[in-house]
C-alpha cells in the first residue's frame, strides 16, 4: 500500500481512538451479531459486516440466532469451488472469479469475504478441501494472490483462512498440529505470504487448531512474529468463530476481531472480561488502541469512513454468471478417453439414460460454512437435456442412494465446534435393488453416463471421511453397468479424490469434476458433447489407495490430540515422486479432445521459460505449460511455473512462462507431470 497513504489512514484512526471510551473501543473488537461487530454512532464508525464464504455470499440469518431470514434478496450467484478454480491453472479465471466474488459481496451491502481458504490438501479425507486449493503450494499462493486482487478491487476485503495448518476437522478446536520450520516456510505459509506481500490482503482468519502449542487465533508467535512483525501485515486479524480461548494471550496477540457462534455477545473473552482486565491494569489500554487502529485503517481502505466514494456492487448479473460458465468450462478435467469415446455425438431419436444421484443433486446448500443460497444451479441433467433439446430424451434414474437430500440442517452452525456425524447409509438391501433397477434400465438405451461421485455430506466442514472410497455402494453400480454399455462415459463429481481400483481399467472415459457452482451442469454438458474441448488439471494427486498419501502412511491425520507433520516436505506428489510411488492420476494431469506439441523450450534469465508450442489436434483448444524444477536437497520435482494458453487446431505460438526457479540449474518443461 501506497506508505502517504498509510500513514494518513494511522493518522485519521488516531485522531478518532483519542475521542473514544473504552467501552465504545470494547465493541469494535468482538462480535456484536454474528456476523458483525459493535458501531460507535457517535463517532461515525459503522459496524464490520462480514459473510461466509469461497462458494459465494451467503444468506442472511438473524441477528444473533442461526435462524435464516428468509426473504428473496440473498439468492446470490454460486461459484466454483476454490479445488475447482485451481483446476483451471487459469490466473485469468481466479482473478475473474475473486472480481465476482467481491462485487457480489459488495453488492449484498457486506464488507468483508470470508475467504478465500488456502490451506494446503495434505490429506484426501479432509472435509472442507473443496474449500481449498491444491496440495502444492505454488499453486495455492498463484491462484490465492488472483481471487484476493478481484475481490478487493470492489471495496471489500478478502479475509484469507484459516492460519495455519488446518489440514483435518477432527478435533478441530483442540488438536495441536506440530510442524517444523522449514516445512512451514516450504509448505503451508507460502499462500498466505503470498496474500501479504503480493495481493495486499487486507485481512487474515486464524485457524481453529494449536500450532505448536499455541492456539493459532491468539498466537503471539504466528500472528505477531510471522506475520505483523516478519512479514509486516498491517490488517486486520479475525479469529474464526469460536477460537479464541483467553482473554490475556488474545489481548497480546496480533487478533483484532474476536467472533463466535453463540449469542452471549458481551462475554466473548475480547468483551467484558477484556475491560474489567483493562480497568484493573492487568492489561494495557494500548494493546486495544492498536487493535482499534487497525480496523479503522481496514474501513478507510474500503471507504467506509472519511469519505463516500464506495462502490456499491452488484450480484446475480448476467456479466457474472458468464464468467462463472467460462470458469466452470475450464475447470473440468478429462482423466481417461479410450478409442476417443468422448465426446458423445447422440443423434436425433436416440435415449440417453443418466445413472447417479449427482447427475440430479445440487449442492450449492451443503458443505458447512460454505453453503449458498443460489439464485440457481444448473445439474447436468438440467444442462445435459439444455443442450441437446426436444430431439434426443434424457432420462434419469438414480442407482444409488445417499440418504442426503443436499441440503443441511438450518440449526448445524450452532452445534458446529463439535466433531460432525456423518448421517447412517442405507443398507445393502435396498442398495442392490436400485443397482439392480439401473442396471436393467440401461440395456433400453442408446447411450448410458454414469455421474456419481461425492456431496456435501462427505465433504462437509466438521467432518472427516474415514477412508478414500467410493461411498454409497457406487463401485458395484459402475461394473455392471460396463458389462451392459463398455463404452459408458463414468463423471465424478466432488472435493476430493476417491479410491477407483476396482473398476477405472474397464472403463474408457472418465472425467472429474469439482464442485462447479451454478453453471457446472452446463460446462459439465458442452464437454460432454464437445461443445467445449476439456482443459482443467488436476490440483492434487489421485492416490491408488490412502496408504500411497505420506500422512496416512505414518498415521498422522485426524488424531484427537497431537497431530505431528512428520510427512514434513513430502505432501502430496513430492512423497510420490521420491518414493517412484504411481498415482491413479497425477496432479497436474488433464486430457484434451486435441493433442498439445511442445517444439522447444528454454530458461532465459533466472525467470523466464521461453516455449513453442503447437495444438497438433482437428479441435480448438486451451493447454496448460507446466515447469517444475529438480529440489535436489529433497529429492522430489516441484512446480514453478505455469501458464495457459487458448490455440486453434494447427496453431502454432510462443510462450513467455514466469517461474520461481532461483537457484534452480534444472528446469522440466511438460503439458502434464506425466510427460516429464
Amino acid at each position: 500500500m501506497d506508505v502517504i497513504k498509510q500513514k494518513e489512514y494511522k493518522k485519521y484512526a488516531r485522531d478518532i481512538i483519542d475521542k473514544m471510551t473504552l467501552d465504545e473501543k470494547i465493541k469494535m473488537i468482538h462480535g456484536n451479531e454474528l456476523f458483525k461487530t459493535g458501531a460507535v454512532e457517535r463517532l461515525g464508525i459503522p459496524a464490520l459486516s462480514m459473510s461466509d464464504g469461497p462458494c459465494g455470499v451467503r444468506q442472511d440469518f438473524e441477528a444473533s440466532k442461526w435462524n435464516v431470514v428468509g426473504n428473496t434478496r440473498d439468492y446470490v450467484s454460486y461459484m466454483p469451488c476454490n479445488s475447482a478454480i485451481a483446476a483451471t491453472f487459469n490466473r485469468k479465471i481466479a482473478f475473474e472469479a475473486g472480481d465476482v466474488l467481491g462485487e457480489e459481496t459488495r453488492g449484498r451491502g457486506k464488507d468483508m469475504i470470508l475467504g478465500p481458504g488456502v490451506n494446503i490438501k495434505r490429506s484426501p479425507l479432509c472435509g472442507r478441501n473443496f474449500e481449498y486449493f491444491s496440495e502444492d503450494p505454488y499453486l495455492t499462493k498463484e491462484m490465492a494472490v488472483e481471487i484476493i486482487k478481484g475481490i478487493q478491487q470492489n471495496d471489500v476485503s478478502a479475509c484469507i483462512k484459516h492460519f495455519a495448518c488446518n489440514g483435518q476437522e477432527t478435533e478441530r478446536l483442540a488438536v495441536d498440529t506440530i510442524v517444523d520450520e522449514d516445512t512451514l516456510n516450504d509448505i503451508y505459509l507460502p499462500a498466505f505470504k503470498a496474500a501479504v506481500e503480493e495481493a495486499n490482503v487486507y485481512s487474515v482468519m486464524g485457524a481453529y487448531n494449536k500450532l505448536n502449542g499455541e492456539h493459532c487465533c491468539h498466537s503471539t508467535s504466528l500472528l505477531n512474529k510471522v506475520l505483523r512483525d516478519d512479514w509486516k501485515f498491517d490488517g486486520v486479524v479475525v479469529s474464526d468463530w469460536g477460537g479464541v480461548h483467553d482473554t490475556k494471550e488474545a489481548a497480546e496477540s496480533g487478533l483484532d476481531i474476536e467472533m463466535s457462534v453463540t449469542d452471549n455477545f458481551d462475554e466473548y473473552f475480547m468483551a467484558e472480561p477484556l475491560k474489567k482486565a483493562i480497568e484493573s491494569h492487568a492489561i494495557d489500554e494500548e494493546l486495544i488502541n492498536k487493535k482499534v487502529e487497525n480496523i479503522l485503517v481496514l474501513m478507510q481502505r474500503l471507504h467506509m469512513i472519511g469519505d463516500t466514494r464506495r462502490k456499491s456492487g452488484v450480484y446475480n448479473s448476467f456479466e457474472h454468471q458468464k464468467k462463472l460458465l467460462a470458469a466452470a468450462e475450464e475447470s473440468i478435467v478429462l482423466l481417461k478417453n479410450e478409442d476417443n469415446v468422448l465426446p458423445i455425438k447422440p443423434k436425433a431419436g436416440e435415449r440417453i439414460l443418466l445413472v447417479g444421484e449427482n447427475a440430479n443433486m445440487q449442492h450449492a446448500p451443503g458443505g458447512g460454512s460454505a453453503e449458498i443460497k443460489a439464485l440457481y444451479e444448473i445439474t447436468p441433467l438440467m444442462g445435459l437435456q439444455m443442450e441437446l433439446g426436444g430431439n434426443v430424451t434424457v432420462d434419469y434414474i438414480c442407482g444409488y442412494d445417499s440418504g442426503f437430500g443436499g441440503a443441511q440442517d438450518s440449526s448445524w452452525q450452532a452445534e458446529s465446534l463439535k466433531d460432525k456425524k456423518k448421517a447412517k447409509e442405507k443398507d445393502e438391501s435396498h442398495a442392490a435393488a436400485l443397482r439392480k433397477e439401473a442396471v436393467e434400465a440401461a440395456a433400453n438405451y442408446d447411450h448410458v453416463i454414469f455421474i456419481g461421485g461425492l456431496n456435501h455430506q462427505e465433504d462437509c466442514e466438521g467432518y472427516d471421511r474415514k477412508n478414500m472410497s467410493l461411498p454409497y455402494h457406487q463401485p458395484e453400480l459402475i461394473k455392471e453397468l460396463l458389462k451392459i454399455h463398455p463404452d459408458m462415459p463414468v463423471i465424478l463429481i466432488g472435493g476430493n479424490p476417491v479410491e477407483m481400483g476396482s473398476w477405472v481399467n474397464d472403463t474408457k472415459g472418465l472425467i472429474y469434476m469439482f464442485y462447479n457452482g451454478m453453471e457446472g451442469g452446463r460446462a459439465l454438458a458442452e464437454i460432454i458433447l464437445g461443445k467445449v474441448n476439456p482443459s482443467g488439471r488436476l490440483p492434487v494427486s489421485f492416490y491408488k489407495k490412502l496408504e500411497d498419501c505420506y500422512a496416512h502412511k505414518l498415521g498422522e491425520f485426524a488424531k484427537k490430540d497431537v497431530v505431528t507433520y512428520s510427512d514434513g516436505e513430502y505432501v502430496g506428489y513430492r512423497y510420490l515422486d521420491h518414493e517412484g510411488i504411481a498415482p491413479e492420476f497425477p496432479f497436474g494431469f488433464g486430457l484434451s479432445y486435441s493433442k498439445l506439441e511442445i517444439l522447444a523450450a528454454k530458461l532465459e534469465g533466472v525467470n523466464k521459460v521461453l516455449a513453442e508450442v503447437r495444438n497438433a489436434g482437428a479441435m480448438d483448444g486451451k493447454f496448460v505449460v507446466q515447469v517444475f524444477k529438480v529440489n535436489r536437497k529433497y529429492g522430489f520435482k516441484e512446480l514453478c511455473g505455469f501458464e495457459k494458453i487458448n490455440l486453434k487446431a494447427g496453431e502454432y505460438a510462443a510462450m513467455e512462462i514466469m517461474v520461481d526457479a532461483i537457484e534452480c540449474d534444472e528446469l522440466l518443461v511438460g503439458e502434464n507431470y506425466l510427460d516429464i
